[in-house]
């Protein structure tokens, strides 16, 4: 019959409809599907709240060729295949296969973040495509066994993955909650950082949990240990109350014009009576009307039991330590606490927050409404981290006067700010014990089931030593992208992308944007992956940068008297508007990525030692300032994997030298290049006259004086500046004049100090240590190039 197209006059949303004869009757294949299409976008948008303004793709319905016995239908975006049992008739199983291949057809072409998400489109499907009635017939099948199902086979690919998807869908009446704030979600462009869980959808804990932890750096966001179910969402105790103690005083601090960065503790007075202390004295829209109170303790409230020795008030910092229940309630009494999280509550969510809370009980885990995976909390706490490290400094108090006070771990915890949460039954017996814990590098979230966190944090200190065995893991600033106008340099994050306003999270765009306008009042965070930067003429997809970006305009940069400088030069020893902060191992993999990504072995470790060593000695270049991106310093175009050479690079003792070392390609490759005189003597002075090489400087005379009385004068500078200025490959080894050219002669890459990597390369017996003592030697590297 050839190919046949449907004309779709229903919606302007709707796709055209292909067919080619293999399914039959055309017509009313396309009819249907016309049909089914109308239908599913009206419950989509009733949902979500809209479809997107684009059209939709072409949709072909074709026969299918290679399907599974058990499979009526298959898809993939643009194209459903079919089986058609007998020919020319479109039967009630074919027609429902249609429905549900469209309605992932109408979630690739709405819902384009959630196309990863098999449980989501699975649980759409099933929704709108009208056959939840005949998945759910059958024997009772418990909650927990049907989730149990469904976890066993995460594509929900099997009938019995569907049929318990059936029955925990079928928990609620009416369209799922769950998909209607992800299906919001979607219309609304917010990040799918974390996939819909069962806990999710049936909008209850119905697994039992198990034992997980996970390790993430603050600097790249990378996890660097995980073990258990570490994105299972699970109830969350008590946990996220720094989240409404920094929502709280950010509120107070924006009252009072302060920045929410600075450590203070809260003030407001207040008086109480009963259940619902109201505030007193304190006006609207004064900086009390938001702090967080002090309040007294009420004796015989089992809510207030949370510790012996409270004072008559208690402020908000020792509620927070002591984890006092009683006290965020009372607060949520006086009308102004921020129980849904506050500025916050976006931030949980986009990594992976079930629901926002209705109310203070569910916002201290009293009431387990909602859950958040580990990984979640890990990816929160990096934030918090970032934005408020005064909460930070608060939370280190925990282990002197806090919930982890008085054990035989506290010592050993110093310095580490520690949260920890516990979820209870009905008889008030531990059923999930939480701890998470941040230092200057890493974030640690510990989850145990049946147990309090005082009965599992000496698995913590182990832990974060485990971790810190991988070296490298502390934190490298590099000024990067100041070759290029700031305002090209555009940044776009995968997972969920935060800006902090003066410590106040805000939501980055979808797509890319500016970078300086992303870190004009703080650093720019992507939680779940890597910022994607791009800018004119750059790579296409652009680079991976994991890590914190910040704004730090240098100091003018003042060019040393008579040395010549390119305007690139100038912009290099300037540094950069933009300061990226990742791990040193990810930076020195950065670096010999940059530098030479072909390099393995000893001379790999030898270049990666060299590279990590001098970024702890910036100063030389950029004094005050971090190092460069460019070879002023040496080259750095984002992170990139790290291989075994580079982590056991910085495993190696600290170089002895306390200086920057030098390093080049090297080789002993020939090169010949021309250039015109005029671009010679505008960088070394007119009237050249001769030029020689020797000892890392070109030596050169000029003609100087008048017609009747000229001199030659001689003139040295160091022999990088000159081919650096002309792009030349390496310091030459010779130059000779051509009427209105120069052509110099050399051999091998770069400016020939310290390090030769080619030389490096060619020496596969000697070590890391060896090479660098031929290189570098006794006395050390040469002074540094102006």
């Amino acid at each position: 019959m050839g190919w046949a197209v449907a004309v779709a006059v229903l919606l302007s949303a709707s796709p055209t409809f292909v067919t080619r004869g293999d399914v039959t009757p055309e017509a009313d294949l396309r009819r249907e599907a016309q049909a089914a299409w109308t239908s599913l976008e009206a419950q989509y948008a009733a949902q979500a709240g809209g479809l997107p303004k684009r059209a939709p793709a072409t949709v072909s319905l074709q026969g299918g060729t290679s399907l599974a016995p058990e499979r009526n239908a298959q898809g993939r975006p643009g194209v459903v295949e079919l089986r058609q049992n007998t020919p020319g008739v479109l039967d009630a199983r074919t027609r429902t296969a249609l429905r549900h291949e469209l309605a992932h057809q109408l979630l690739w072409w709405a819902c384009p973040a959630s196309s990863e998400d098999r449980l989501f489109h699975e649980a759409f499907a099933l929704t709108v495509s009208g056959e939840l009635p005949a998945w759910r017939d059958g024997p009772y099948q418990s909650l927990t066994s049907a989730a149990q199902a469904v976890a066993s086979a995460p594509s929900v690919d099997t009938p019995r993955a569907r049929r318990g998807l059936a029955r925990i869908l079928g928990e609620h009446a009416g369209f799922p909650a769950a998909l209607t704030r992800r299906l919001r979600q979607c219309h609304d462009g917010a990040r799918w950082a974390a996939p819909l869980t069962v806990e999710e959808l049936a909008d209850v804990a119905v697994l039992a949990p198990e034992p997980a932890t996970v390790v993430v750096s603050r600097h790249s966001g990378e996890v660097l240990f995980a073990e258990g179910d570490v994105r299972r969402a699970v109830p969350y105790g008590s946990s996220l109350k720094p989240f409404l103690y920094a929502a709280g005083t950010a509120l107070a601090r924006a009252d009072a014009g302060a920045s929410p960065r600075g450590a203070s503790d809260p003030g407001g007075a207040v008086t109480a009576a009963g259940a619902s202390p109201p505030v007193q004295g304190a006006a609207a829209g004064a900086p009390e009307a938001h702090a967080p109170p002090l309040l007294p303790p009420r004796p015989g409230v089992q809510e207030w039991a949370c510790g012996a020795g409270l004072p008559a008030k208690v402020d908000a910092r020792l509620a927070l330590l002591r984890s006092c229940n009683g006290w965020f309630l009372d607060w949520e009494a006086t009308g102004r606490a921020p129980g849904d999280f506050g500025v916050w509550g976006p931030v949980l969510s986009s990594v992976g927050l079930t629901g926002l809370p209705a109310d203070m009980t569910e916002a201290i885990g009293l009431r387990s409404a909602h859950g958040l995976s580990p990984w979640g909390m890990a990816q929160a706490y990096r934030l918090l981290a970032e934005a408020r490290p005064d909460v930070l400094a608060l939370l280190t108090g925990n282990v002197d006067e806090g919930t982890l006070s008085g054990l035989a771990t506290s010592k050993a915890l110093k310095g580490v700010a520690t949260k920890t949460g516990t979820v209870r039954d009905a008889a008030s017996r531990p059923q999930l014990g939480w701890i998470a814990a941040v230092d200057a590098d890493l974030v640690a979230v510990l989850v145990r089931p049946g147990k309090m966190p005082r009965h599992f944090v000496d698995e913590l200190p182990a832990l974060l030593a485990r971790v810190r065995q991988q070296a490298g893991l502390d934190a490298a600033r590099v000024q990067v992208l100041g070759l290029l106008p700031s305002a090209t340099v555009e940044a776009r994050c995968a997972g969920a992308g935060f800006f902090l306003d003066d410590g106040t999270p805000r939501a980055a765009p979808a797509d890319f944007s500016r970078l300086d306008a992303l870190t004009a009042k703080g650093p720019a965070v992507c939680l779940g992956g890597p910022w994607r930067v791009r800018f004119p003429d750059g790579p296409d997809g652009g680079r991976d940068y994991a890590g914190v970006f910040t704004w730090s305009t240098p100091p003018p940069y003042r060019q040393p008297p008579g040395v010549p400088t390119t305007p690139s030069a100038l912009k290099a020893r300037r540094g950069s508007d933009f300061v990226f902060r990742t791990t040193r191992v990810q930076y020195t993999a950065g670096v010999i990525a940059a530098e030479d990504v072909t390099l393995q072995g000893e001379a790999r470790v030898a270049l990666a030692r060299v590279a990590a060593h001098n970024e702890r000695h910036a100063d030389t270049r950029h004094p005050g300032r971090a190092v460069c991106d460019t070879t002023h310093c040496q080259a750095f175009r984002g992170t990139v994997r790290v291989r075994p050479e580079d982590s056991r690079a910085l495993q190696r003792k600290p170089l002895k030298w306390d200086a920057w070392l030098t390093f080049s390609q090297g080789g002993d490759t020939p090169w010949s290049e021309v250039r015109p005189r005029a671009e010679v003597e505008a960088l070394l002075g007119t009237n050249l006259v001769s030029l020689r090489f020797d000892s890392g400087r070109v030596r050169y005379l000029c003609t100087e004086g008048t017609p009747a009385a000229p001199y030659e004068d001689a003139r040295s500078l160091p022999c990088d500046t000159l081919r650096a200025g002309l792009r030349l490959p390496s310091c030459p080894q010779r130059a000779s004049f051509d009427g209105p050219q120069v052509r110099f002669e050399g051999q091998g890459r770069g400016h020939g100090e310290g390090l030769d990597v080619e030389a490096a390369k060619a020496s596969p017996g000697l070590s890391s240590d060896a090479l660098l003592e031929r290189a570098f030697g006794a006395r050390g590297p040469p002074p540094p190039t102006p």
